[in-house]
């Protein structure tokens, strides 16, 4: 097959000969070629560097203010291509006893079973498989978030910051997101106290990715950032 494939590719369709009996065998052949071909334009591969990454969120606190908490170490790899966002692919988890609010109190009262449960759940996870360019750098990503155990669908509004290579060793380009969302917690099975604490969270989510070089994935992004 692949030196009927070598044939094919160096001649010209029109310079060939029509013979009936061999057309199918010259159909799979063009079939071949064209996914060989389609496979050498899949999106690039980026891998989230944990070092450049946060998830915030704002929650109401029985009306007085919002508290504020952020995320940090989340991992996983996005499929991307700048100038086609529709074939983007993203799967990222979230290590939520990783959360931070600033003072020792807040965290253990959120990781707690009545809330997060993170004994139960030590991840959230976000599958996006749907991405829109609405105009410049900004759009639209959707899929689904897994949180406390339970899958829904989430929509968020992103834009890209930038995609250049950084100017310092090792030169590794990147990619810069910024990403904003809200969801409703009871949807997620955490509706206790919510006269204390609101429903409604508000996401923000800052992001850098770093991309494969040669086709391979990026190698240690944490120890990459750090240079």
């Amino acid at each position: 097959m692949q030196a009927r494939a070598a044939f094919l590719a160096g001649h010209k369709i029109g310079d060939m000969p029509f013979l009936p009996h061999r057309a199918p065998e010259i159909a799979a052949l063009l079939a071949l070629v064209c996914s060989t071909q389609v496979m050498a334009v899949e999106p690039q591969r980026w891998t989230i560097d944990p070092a450049h990454t946060r998830v915030e969120f704002h929650i109401a606190r029985a009306g007085f203010s919002h508290v504020v908490g952020t995320i940090s170490g989340s991992t996983g790899e996005l499929r991307f291509d700048p100038d086609n966002w529709q074939s983007a692919r993203l799967d990222v988890q979230v290590p939520m006893d990783r959360l931070d609010m600033g003072d020792s109190g807040w965290p253990a009262s959120f990781l707690a079973p009545r809330f997060l449960d993170v004994q139960r759940y030590p991840q959230a996870r976000l599958v996006v498989d749907h991405l829109s360019r609405i105009e410049g750098n900004h759009g639209r990503a959707c899929g689904n978030l897994t949180l406390h155990g339970v899958t829904r669908p989430l929509c968020m509004d992103i834009t890209l910051n930038r995609s250049d290579r950084v100017s310092l060793p090792p030169l590794r380009r990147t990619l810069g997101f910024s990403a904003t969302a809200r969801l409703k917690r009871s949807e997620y099975g955490m509706s206790r106290l919510k006269s204390l604490t609101g429903d409604f969270v508000d996401l923000r989510i800052e992001a850098e990715l770093l991309g494969s070089e040669d086709g391979n994935p990026a190698a240690n992004p944490t120890a990459a950032s750090a240079r």
